[in-house]
């Protein structure tokens, strides 16, 4: 319907399409903010291209490796993250920021063992960094290894550092549901969109995706609104018919029929 609008304003089908996209992404910029923003990946690539081209020209910039580290794991690149990273702690960076990220790209490439001796490393260093950054990362990727019970020891830790986290919430039902707790889990869901409810606006919108996870009914209901409002438009597409040249109203292929019979007739 908005391509249809757009087209009659314009006369351009291209143009159309290309300003319904744009209208449909500021509306979610807006609104619920679903969509990935393109701004800030293009900057992230671009900031991720500068760092590399720093690190080529001088191989000992430490500060540049730990950033450029930092966007790969957001990326879950993770052995890049680890062949980047891993010059500072050798060269002597055993903070915890360096143990911590170190640890998460070791747990990403597939290194539980080295990973889980950074991030012990780093809680022994800072227990609480983050608010329960280290155990959530534990219970993330112990989860993916299939280790419930581990995850759950890990995940409980980090409920009592962040209290308020939807995502801590609906990934420890996960973990209760793979050892067959079943009641436990539908608890633990229930209880993480309860926390989505009251969060503050600026919470929801950062967790409103592990929301929807723990209660799937809601996107489910958004699918059946734009289903509808496709069909609607699809409908209406199909049925419209433009106004002629000359001002007139145009005529459907049955009333061309009509007109051709009827003149035939004559």
């Amino acid at each position: 319907m908005l391509w249809m609008f757009f087209s009659l304003l314009t006369g351009r089908p291209l143009l159309s399409l290309v300003l319904v996209v744009v209208t449909l992404w500021s509306m979610d910029r807006f609104t619920l903010q679903v969509l990935p923003s393109p701004l800030r990946s293009f900057k992230r690539w671009q900031r991720a291209g500068e760092l590399a081209g720093a690190i080529l020209t001088n191989p000992h910039d430490r500060r540049s490796r730990a950033e450029l580290a930092d966007i790969r794991v957001g990326q879950k690149r993770y052995a890049e993250a680890v062949d980047i990273l891993k010059p500072n702690l050798d060269a002597g960076d055993d903070d915890v920021d360096t143990l911590f990220l170190l640890g998460v790209a070791y747990l990403g490439a597939g290194d539980a063992r080295r990973g889980e001796l950074l991030l012990d490393e780093a809680a022994r260093q800072n227990e609480s960094y983050r608010q329960g950054a280290i155990d959530l990362e534990r219970g993330r990727f112990r989860l993916e290894r299939g280790d419930a019970k581990g995850a759950q020891e890990a995940l409980t830790r980090f409920l009592q550092a962040r209290q308020g986290t939807v995502e801590g919430r609906w990934l420890l039902s996960r973990a209760l549901a793979l050892q067959g707790n079943a009641d436990a889990a539908a608890d633990m869901r229930e209880e993480a969109w309860r926390e989505y409810s009251v969060a503050p606006r600026f919470q929801r919108r950062r967790e409103r995706g592990w929301a929807w996870r723990a209660n799937p009914r809601r996107p489910a209901l958004y699918a059946v609104l734009a289903l509808v409002a496709l069909g609607a438009g699809i409908y209406v597409s199909r049925h419209y018919v433009p106004p002629a040249p000359n001002g007139g109203y145009g005529m459907n292929r049955y009333a061309g029929d009509s007109a051709d019979e009827s003149g035939a007739e004559d």
